[in-house]
């Protein structure tokens, strides 16, 4: 699978790293994993408030994105502040299985934007660009019906013209992580205000986290 990138979507601001792992195991959630995310996710607590959440330049750098595709604000809050407000309001973090609650993780930790896909459920390569209108959108829990896509917002659309992520906001039930998942693209979004060096950083520690408790392999793409 190639990760091809549309410069369009850069030059709105788009930080981005495509990350492929093989071999790994989401069958199994190893205790010591579990340990861990606890005790990350207790650190992250330590002094965050709304207010926080609210001011953060990471964040603030994807409502600006957002604004620059005129996408509005009600129901499209960025996906790391919806965590960060998750966790806020729960006091820990939802369990849903080990790829995606180690990539939720990093995210609260990096204030970035993750996601994962199965790349077994992927139609040839993903594009990242903006949209034309045109594509299928069946975002996870929409029982298969499609939603409408407005022209000239960015998504990850594979070769069959579905986006398997609308933004860095919501993701689809075609590529969504099982427990039978183990070829996972992963996605590593920021935007104008972090660094290339800063999305690459965080893309080695999804490699590195995700092969010492899961095991295979990874590579960075594009």
């Amino acid at each position: 699978m190639q990760f091809i990138i549309d410069p369009k979507v850069i030059d709105l601001g788009v930080t981005i790293r495509g990350v492929e792992l093989t071999g790994v195991n989401n069958q199994q959630y190893p205790e010591a994993l579990t340990q861990y995310i606890q005790t990350e996710v207790q650190q992250s607590l330590m002094g965050l408030d709304r207010d926080q959440i609210k001011t953060d330049p990471i964040i603030q750098g994807f409502w600006d994105l957002h604004k620059a595709v005129h996408l509005p604000k009600r129901n499209n809050t960025p996906a790391p502040a919806t965590l960060l407000k998750l966790i806020l309001k729960r006091g820990t973090l939802f369990s849903i299985n080990p790829i995606v609650d180690l990539y939720n993780l990093i995210s609260i930790q990096s204030h970035l934007a993750l996601g994962a896909h199965d790349i077994d459920q992927i139609d040839g390569n993903v594009n990242l660009r903006l949209t034309t209108g045109t594509e299928r959108f069946v975002p996870i829990g929409a029982d298969n019906q499609p939603e409408p896509v407005k022209p000239n917002e960015y998504g990850y659309i594979d070769d069959s013209n579905e986006i398997i992520c609308h933004l860095e906001t919501r993701q689809v039930e075609k590529t969504k992580v099982t427990p039978a998942t183990s070829h996972v693209f992963y996605i590593v979004q920021g935007n104008q205000n972090t660094t290339q060096e800063y999305v690459d950083e965080t893309a080695q520690r999804v490699i590195d986290l995700t092969t010492q408790y899961l095991g295979g392999e990874g590579l960075f793409l594009n």
